[in-house]
């Protein structure tokens, strides 16, 4: 049998809520003020009559179906510090029952894992940690789900949550250095919403969705985008089942002209290069704008590299005029994509395309330009299609 000289240091078994008494004295009788550094084990359920606050302890259970801290009608976690929470059932049931009621600084992190949190009125508020780190985390029966804010780093691994869940599970508000959401799953049913990052207002570095499975038929993100029928701003990178792919790989923009113009010369040959004119309609903008006719304009996160095609028919003010075509990147015609034709003019329309390659920096903009190898007479496209992706 172990003696008392055989037990680990800073370590306390707790099987009742009295075996924190002296813990709810260090917090004034209104918290369970734990001591930091201590692992504290939880064996069995644990019924609550004060939030806890962890101090900078680690809270560990061995059996996450028997192994439970309950707070009926309350909080269950509170205050400004931080620790480790690991192989436990949590549980706030009743009205006002609050899983977390956390606002910590950018000095405090919480590492949550291989937890349940069941049957909670709310999962509640982590906010204005350095780190938040949850992995392995099933979310079954609660009302309300959780809400992140003002987070430097906030990374989230294999979450579950389940059908039975309501309301908004994940909202995501205000500043964040980092957001990393990867694999797990949402089963969003009718009426609920899987994720919320409409109150997002900074994102400094990069945040990411990948591998994470949307179904259920719910709104599976509700969110802000310049960009029609996607869910996020360009800081983001998606790639999750259910939900749009979204990053700046699949940057894409298409503009046509739909009303043409005559585009004029003011010299022969390369000293008269100029765009061509005529007003364009955009459509399948993704990461891409088109404030100006006849321009795209890259507006992605990180330089890339771009697929460019453009199809038109030209014809010639004069007659028997030979013209060459490019794609221009920043004002810069890109030789290799120059294409030659003469045009007999008088309404006998050619039709041409090219395809080029380029690398394009957000800002960078691609247009289609021309010049009359013969004279300065002008020239009209009546159809215009450029494609950059």
């Amino acid at each position: 049998m172990a003696s008392d000289s055989d037990k680990r240091n800073n370590y306390k078994l707790v099987r009742t809520a009295a075996d924190l008494a002296p813990e709810l004295t260090a917090g004034g009788g209104t918290k369970y003020l734990l001591t930091a550094n201590t692992l504290y084990e939880i064996n069995g359920t644990v019924s609550l009559a004060a939030p806890i606050e962890m101090n900078n302890a680690y809270i560990a259970g061995r059996d996450t179906n028997e192994d439970i801290l309950l707070r009926s009608g309350g909080v269950l976690f509170t205050g400004s510090t931080g620790g480790s929470i690991r192989g436990l059932t949590l549980s706030a049931p009743g009205a006002g029952g609050t899983v977390f009621q956390l606002s910590g600084t950018t000095t405090q992190n919480i590492i949550f894992r291989d937890c349940v949190v069941a049957s909670s009125n709310s999962v509640g508020t982590i906010s204005g940690f350095g780190l938040v780190f949850l992995s392995i985390v099933q979310y079954a029966g609660n009302t309300n789900g959780i809400t992140y804010s003002n987070i430097n780093r906030l990374l989230l691994s294999n979450e579950g949550w389940d059908s039975n869940n309501t309301g908004t599970f994940e909202t995501f508000t205000g500043t964040f250095d980092l957001i990393q959401k990867v694999g797990g799953y949402s089963h969003v049913l009718a009426g609920r919403t899987g994720m919320r990052v409409t109150g997002v207002t900074t994102i400094t570095s990069d945040a990411i969705l990948k591998d994470v499975v949307f179904y259920g038929g719910g709104t599976y993100v509700a969110g802000t985008s310049p960009y029609v029928g996607f869910n996020f701003t360009k800081k983001w990178t998606v790639s999750s089942p259910g939900i749009p792919v979204e990053n700046d790989e699949t940057a894409t923009g298409n503009i046509y002209i739909t009303t043409p113009a005559t585009t004029t010369f003011t010299a022969t040959g390369a000293g008269g290069r100029t765009k061509i004119l005529g007003t364009t309609t955009a459509t399948e903008l993704f990461r891409t704008t088109s404030a100006t006719s006849n321009r795209i304009v890259y507006d992605g996160s990180k330089t890339r590299k771009f697929n460019i095609q453009a199809s038109f028919t030209v014809d010639a003010v004069g007659s028997n005029k030979f013209f060459t075509f490019y794609i221009a990147k920043n004002n810069v015609v890109l030789t290799p994509t120059a294409i030659s034709t003469k045009v007999v003019g008088g309404g006998d329309v050619r039709a041409l395309s090219f395809t080029g390659t380029t690398t394009l920096a957000p800002g960078d903009y691609i247009e289609v330009w021309a010049q009359n190898d013969s004279d300065t007479s002008g020239l009209i496209v009546p159809f215009l299609n450029l494609l950059i992706n």
